[in-house]
């Protein structure tokens, strides 16, 4: 089986849509954008954790 890539169910799923896609992968985390499928980041858990806890408390809201 490849790589189960998922993504949020507030992203649509028009073929123009621009959404953030992840997947688990020997034990770290990849996250691509939709619109752009072979630019892969990887990264660990840990440091997607510490971005996610950071985002959920709106250190990044100025950006959107």
């Amino acid at each position: 089986m490849g790589i189960q890539w998922r993504k949020s169910s507030k992203s649509s799923d028009d073929e123009d849509s621009n959404c953030l896609e992840l997947a688990a992968f020997e034990g770290d985390i990849l996250i691509r954008e939709s619109d752009l499928p072979d630019v892969v980041i990887r990264t660990s858990r840990a440091k997607l954790r510490a971005f996610l806890g950071g985002a959920k408390d709106g250190e990044f809201d100025d950006l959107v």
